[in-house]
Formats: C-alpha cells, structure tokens, sequence
C-alpha cells in the first residue's frame, strides 16, 4: 500500500512538472506572439528637423499610439544612406528595427556599381508614408513665365542658362538631369550644398532657374520672391500653394514627370505577421484627415501602400534613374 502511494506520488509530482513546463512554454508562446511586446526603433537615412524626419516622427507616434509600444526614431545620416540601411539590413528580422527607405536609395542603387547593401534583395516593404512631386522655380524678377519659355530660351543659347539643385545624387540633381534629357536642351546643372544656398543663388540672379522640393521653397513663394514654373507630377498638386501650377508635361515636356516618396521597410526575413500589422496600422494612420492636413502642410501627400506596390516603386525608380544616368552620360561611381 505505501510502496502504492509512493508511486502515485511520484506520478503526480512528475505530471505537475510537465504540466508547469507546458504553462510556461504556452506563456512564452503568446508573449513572442504579440507584436509588438518591446519598443521598436525606426532607422532614418538623415538627420533631424527635415521634412523626412518631421513627417516620419508623426507616424511614429500614431503607429506607438496604435499598437500599444514606442516607435523610436534614430537618426542615422550620412554615406547617401548606406549608414542608415546597413544598420537595418543587419539587425535581427524580428520586428523591432525598422528603417525608412526613399526614392533617394533607388538613385543610389542607380548611381553605384554596388553598395554594401542590396535595398531590393535585403529589404522587406512595408507601406509607403507619403509623395511629392518636385517644382522648377524661377525669381519673381524672371523673364520667365513658366517652363515652356525657359525649355525656348535654352534652346535659343544652348549652354548659357543654369539650372540650381542641391547636391550631386539628390533627387533634385537627378531630375534636372531628366529635365534637360526630357526637353533636348543643353543647360548648366550648378550642384549647392543645401536648400538655403541655392535659393540664395536664385535670389542674387546667379542662376536662372531651381528644381527643389515643395518644403524647401514655401517661405520665399509666401512672400512673392520666386515664381513656380512647373511641378513634376503626373497630375496637378494636391498642396494648396502648388494646385494651379501646370505640370511640366501640361508644357510639353513629358518626360519629365518624378514623384518623390518615402516608405517603411525591414530587414528581410521578417515575418509575414509583422509586415501586416504595421501595415494595416500605416493605412489607418495615413488615411486620417488631421495627419493628411498636416502632411500637406509640410509639403507631403500622405499615401499607404501594399508591401508590392513599394517594392514596385523601387525597383521601378532604380530602372528609371539607371536609364536617365545612359542619357545623360553619367558613368556609375
């Protein structure tokens, strides 16, 4: 009879065991199933105060406010990105390090022969955060009433007029390049260091015309100083100041057409489960009309989107900017 109870001793006590280790390994299971149990990091290919980084800090605080964890920016500039993706492309494909990808790295795939990172093969899209097109502006003392007549003067007395953008490989560089494949004219490309140093050009009549980014030219159109010849869209802006500037292929320049955009990415080998929470937690974000009035205030039209149309926007832009390179005679660094 004890030797009996001995064992029924041992069996519950050997059952209760297993049963705490199925307890705890169930408990494990549901803490790694919710996502996200931790704060997450978005990684920012530039520095602080931009217009990125503004319009990416607004989405992280929704995205916190949402999904119940801080997302934290880290502002990672420098190396045309490669610092920024490098530090995402190596993190651990669990959830908890993002990173913001750009039209700026589909110029870079463009510009190199390789990068130490590969943003189509290493990266997993998420959405979309927003677009903008980008605006040809002249001074408000300019001969020139819209794009049409600068593209005529051009021709008139190829290489004698300069087109201001800011550094070599931005966005703003790359499609002035389109635009002078686009309307068959032989201008001057004068590369700045910033938005305030070319526009200072302008303004002192140094150069004849800008090709920037809605952000950086509000103030100056607000007060009269500039003019907008054209914005680069496929249709008119959506932005209050830009609604009733033509497009530049409403003037007969078709080719010219570049939307700039800005999108949330992870490393690849994330799960599908992540991707879709984040994602159906952007579209909420981006399709609420405070954060739309805000973005436009900044220059920027909200926009979601399917983890494919993202990565379809990229590998569309590298062929877009590796073709405008051919054209435009740049050889790949």
């Amino acid at each position: 009879m004890l030797r009996i109870d001995m064992m029924s001793r041992r069996m519950f006590g050997a059952g209760l065991a297993a049963a705490l280790l199925l307890t705890a390994g169930l408990d494990q299971v549901v803490a790694q199933g919710k996502y996200p149990s931790r704060p997450v990091t978005i990684v920012l290919p530039f520095g602080a105060g931009g217009v990125g980084d503004v319009t990416a800090r607004l989405v992280a605080g929704e995205l916190s406010k949402r999904l119940g964890q801080p997302f934290v920016i880290d502002n990672r500039p420098g190396a045309g990105g490669i610092v920024a993706a490098r530090a995402v492309a190596n993190a651990k494909p669990d959830g908890y390090t993002l990173g913001l990808v750009a039209n700026g790295t589909a110029i870079s795939a463009a510009m190199f022969k390789s990068l130490p990172v590969d943003p189509v093969t290493q990266f997993e899209m998420i959405s979309l955060l927003g677009t903008f097109e980008l605006v040809v502006v002249t001074g408000a003392e300019s001969p020139y009433k819209s794009l049409r007549d600068f593209v005529t003067a051009a021709k008139s007395k190829p290489g004698s007029l300069d087109i201001g953008t800011i550094a070599i490989g931005s966005g703003q560089h790359f499609t002035a390049e389109l635009l002078k494949v686009s309307a068959s004219i032989e201008a001057e490309i004068v590369p700045h260091k910033a938005s305030g140093d070319v526009m200072a050009s302008l303004l002192r009549k140094d150069i004849d015309v800008v090709v920037e980014i809605p952000a950086a030219i509000r103030g100056l159109l607000a007060d009269k100083k500039i003019r907008v010849l054209a914005t680069t869209g496929s249709k008119r802006s959506e932005i209050a100041e830009l609604a009733d500037s033509p497009t530049a292929q409403e003037q007969g320049v078709a080719g010219l057409e570049v939307v700039s955009w800005n999108g949330l990415y992870a490393p690849v080998g994330t799960s599908k489960d992540v991707i879709e929470t984040v994602n159906a937690a952007m579209r909420e974000i981006l399709a609420d009309p405070a954060i739309r009035k805000r973005y436009l205030e900044l220059g920027v039209q909200a926009e979601a989107s399917s983890p494919e149309e993202l990565k379809t926007k990229l590998v569309s832009d590298i062929e877009k900017w590796t073709d405008v390179m051919q054209r435009a005679g740049i050889a790949k660094q």
